[in-house]
């Protein structure tokens, strides 16, 4: 682990210590590039509301960056399908939705969980009132950290559930960050005919190949990648990089009837998409994918619940301790998110300990 203390300070986060059990900190984008670490008062329980104490929180580098950048469009609303997250994402905001702790108080009609380790859909905080039905109880199997990177892997999940990789197929991933290497150690395990990795930080790639990638390629030089090939191009592509610029890419890689699934939130950057060329005569399929939802046409199916379940197995496929980078002390959460900013090439997924 990287000692967050050797990035030098270009923001600040201001601590409001509490000694009062029914208070609690949570970590609050107060403006661009600015966090503190707010006192609030834990709501007073109801009968089926528990008190969490937070032991681990798992930093979204995707969304929660581009919160911390100025880079979510004015006004957008939170996450509809999480309680625990209201109003929209102008500043002041909380955020964060992977939350570990243990239950140490209930409500009457609760008292069953008290003890109990949990995973929670929750922004950043030391402690949390929330209804005990939205609680995920951890296998004894998962350790606390691994438990963590639950909604990364139910993520991946869903990225397979929508571009239904099948046997044969020539796949391509754009993008080795945390949620791009989850993608590929899943995608490892299919039997397809070929898994390429674009991504431009050279240790991400040689990650990229320890996770199952048979090739893994710096953006400069996936042109043409599947040119030799009968029929031409790649049959799915995932754009997980979070860079506008990687979806015109995908684009040129993807061949005739093709898939694109898009798991980038781009947030306000501009996306200039060249539509006038292979795009417009290809049959090419742009699809978006995005964690809240199921896939429409597997609704019959499936539902959230069995997705997380599966989500939970494949946490068991994924090499966790191969993401996890940094270990930053809650009290010192500025650091965590200027060493995502500024260090990218050494910095995967930065976990808050409590």
């Amino acid at each position: 682990m990287t000692d967050s203390s050797d990035i030098d300070s270009g923001t600040h986060v201001h601590a409001d210590v509490d000694v009062d059990t029914d208070t609690a900190r949570k970590l609050v984008f107060s403006d661009v590039r600015d966090v503190r670490l707010d006192s609030v008062s834990t709501e007073e329980l109801g009968p089926n509301d528990v008190i969490v104490e937070t032991t681990v929180s798992a930093i979204s580098p995707g969304t929660e960056l581009l919160l911390y950048h100025g880079e979510v469009p004015e006004q957008m609303a939170a996450d509809e399908t999480l309680e625990t997250l209201d109003g929209d994402l102008s500043y002041p905001t909380t955020y964060g939705y992977a939350a570990v702790g243990d239950v140490v108080k209930a409500g009457k009609e609760a008292t069953d969980r008290v003890d109990e380790r949990v995973f929670a859909f929750h922004p950043h905080q030391n402690r949390f009132c929330v209804d005990s039905d939205n609680l995920i109880s951890i296998p004894d199997g998962l350790d606390d950290e691994t438990a963590s990177l639950l909604p990364t892997a139910e993520t991946a999940t869903n990225f397979l559930l929508d571009g239904s990789p099948r046997v044969g197929e020539r796949v391509v991933v754009f993008g080795a960050g945390v949620i791009g290497l989850c993608t590929i150690q899943l995608l490892a395990n299919f039997p397809i005919s070929e898994l390429v990795v674009i991504e431009p930080i050279p240790g991400r790639r040689e990650l990229a190949r320890t996770f199952g990638a048979d090739r893994a390629l710096d953006p400069s030089a996936c042109d043409d990648i599947f040119n030799d090939h009968d029929p031409p191009g790649a049959d799915l592509v995932y754009e997980v990089s979070g860079q506008p610029a990687a979806l015109n890419a995908a684009i040129d890689v993807v061949g005739y009837d093709g898939r694109i699934i898009v798991g980038s939130w781009y947030g306000n950057k501009p996306t200039e998409l060249e539509l006038g060329g292979d795009f417009h005569r290809d049959r090419i399929t742009l699809t978006s994918s995005q964690v809240s939802t199921i896939n429409p046409d597997l609704r019959g199916r499936w539902n959230t619940d069995r997705r997380l379940s599966v989500a939970i197995d494949q946490l068991n496929a994924i090499d966790v301790d191969a993401l996890i980078t940094d270990r930053v002390s809650f009290d010192d959460a500025s650091s965590a998110y200027r060493r995502l900013t500024e260090v990218p090439e050494s910095t995967l997924q930065v976990l808050l300990t409590y």
